[in-house]
């Protein structure tokens, strides 16, 4: 029998009843999921002393935290082009609650709502989804990853200005003055600058740095943990491209803590984070140390050739060393910063010696420099050059960079979509939120229950009469 062609007359009805954007939405998109498993409901009373009683009415905070939400979910250009696309997507409007001839919001109440609630409202929203992955058995909290990615600032090279000291001084104490009056804030004065005589007069938080081979350019530095189980992000940290890795080590582990509810056991990092005073610190609190040594990767072209510091042999009853030659090596002095003392021979020692060559080739004579906490020193370098850390850090360039990648590629995590310390770290609380919702959401093989077995355990002489002979449960490793 022949089939007639159709041909379908686009005439749209005056009124629609029958359009339901439950029956629209496939069961299995990936909002879906993130509807029924996150709350969003708690924006409300996070938020709710910032609102008054009276006046206009806002935008619910719920919609307006999904909209910052789906911005960098599917990593859209700007809130402006949001806007654009929600009436195109039915998913977005079935995401938000809206339905088909509900208003759009304007784009400008997102920026509203980020400088009326600040970062620390999205830093919770974070931690929640850090409390839910622990929750779900995600997080093992034991064995900790850090690292750091210097990331774009949303400020060209033309806007960076350089003078003196005196001069950069001043114009930040200005830029701080008119954000005071704008109710914005700004760098901490608590984070050291490292360059006194550059800065961004688009985003004066950001510090001009340079990054490998690339020109110095504005910049703000992102420190993460991620945990060793599967990879969740549990502690985060924004600040100027200028702080060092390692100075954020610690910081880290604290947040850690506090979000999972589990000290770390084990750190794991690179060689950045491998100073003294983070080996030191980690042991103190029992924490083994994976880290790459610092003092490994330095080149010290001037002591090839000469008695490396164990051919010193240092005598803790006396608190000396003794050089190759016999001579004695008191300790001449503690440095405050470093924490270390300074070991040198008497004046002229050096001078007169046979093995002078090879020993120094300073002038004044050979010294050594032992940390206050040696002991706890050499455990931690012990630790780091074991097989066990080695084989921790080849894991952690996969885990955490694999990390770093996703965040790039997929939500935009590499360059600074807002201006000012406190929108970048909003950015960034957001961005590492999605990523710990994925995984949350990752579809995972159920685990097969161990079936119970029953054994039968021989006693000699009989079976005791206040214990059965037949229980269940793993087998006994060996028969009583």
């Amino acid at each position: 029998m022949a089939t007639m062609m159709g041909t379908h007359i686009n005439q749209p009805p005056l009124f629609s009843y029958r359009v339901h954007l439950e029956h629209r939405i496939r069961a299995n998109h990936p909002l879906r999921a993130i509807k029924e498993r996150i709350d969003f409901t708690f924006i409300r009373a996070a938020v709710a002393d910032q609102y008054g009683h009276n006046g206009n009415e806002s935008v619910d905070p719920v919609i307006l935290l999904k909209l910052m939400f789906l911005l960098f979910y599917d990593n859209i250009a700007s809130e402006r082009e949001l806007m654009q696309m929600l009436p195109e997507r039915l998913d977005y409007l079935w995401f938000l609650g809206y339905e088909l001839d509900d208003v759009v919001p304007h784009h400008s109440v997102l920026s509203k709502a980020r400088r009326r609630w600040g970062p620390a409202v999205f830093e919770r929203f974070f931690v929640r989804t850090v409390g839910q992955c622990v929750a779900a058995g995600l997080v093992d909290g034991k064995k900790l990853h850090l690292d750091a990615s210097l990331n774009l600032a949303h400020a060209s090279c033309d806007s960076v200005v350089k003078s003196g000291p005196e001069l950069i001084a001043a114009l930040k104490a200005a830029y701080q003055a008119v954000a005071s009056k704008l109710d914005d804030t700004s760098t901490p004065a608590d984070y050291p600058a490292v360059n006194d005589r550059v800065m961004s007069t688009t985003d004066p938080d950001a510090a001009v740095v340079r990054h490998g081979t690339q020109p110095a350019r504005p910049r703000y530095h992102h420190h993460r943990a991620v945990d060793d189980a599967h990879g969740v992000i549990t502690a985060i940290e924004t600040t100027p491209g200028s702080i060092a890795e390692n100075q954020r080590a610690l910081p880290l582990l604290t947040q850690h803590t506090l979000t999972t509810g589990t000290a770390p056991q084990t750190v794991v990092a690179d060689h950045k984070y491998g100073t003294a005073e983070n080996f030191v610190a980690c042991q103190q609190q029992g924490i083994v140390t994976h880290l790459g040594d610092a003092r490994a990767k330095q080149r010290h072209a001037g002591s090839h050739g000469i008695f490396p510091e164990s051919a010193f042999t240092y005598d803790a009853t006396t608190n000396t060393y003794r050089c190759p030659a016999g001579q004695t090596l008191p300790p001449r002095r503690l440095h405050g910063s470093k924490r270390t003392w300074e070991y040198t021979p008497a004046k002229g020692v050096c001078a007169a010696c046979a093995l002078r060559t090879q020993c120094t080739r300073s002038k004044t004579g050979r010294t050594l420099h032992r940390h206050e906490h040696q002991a706890l020193l050499d455990q931690a370098r012990a630790q780091s050059h074991s097989p066990a850390g080695r084989r921790d850090r080849r894991r952690r360039q996969h885990l955490v960079e694999g990390s770093f990648a996703d965040a790039a590629n997929h939500h935009g995590f590499k360059r600074a979509r807002w201006r000012r310390l406190p929108r970048v770290q909003i950015q960034d609380s957001l961005i590492a939120a999605i990523q710990n919702i994925k995984i949350l959401l990752k579809p995972r093989p159920p685990v097969p229950a161990a079936p119970a077995v029953a054994h039968i355990i021989p006693f000699p002489g009989g079976i005791p009469p206040h214990r059965s002979a037949t229980f269940t449960g793993p087998a006994p490793s060996r028969s009583v």
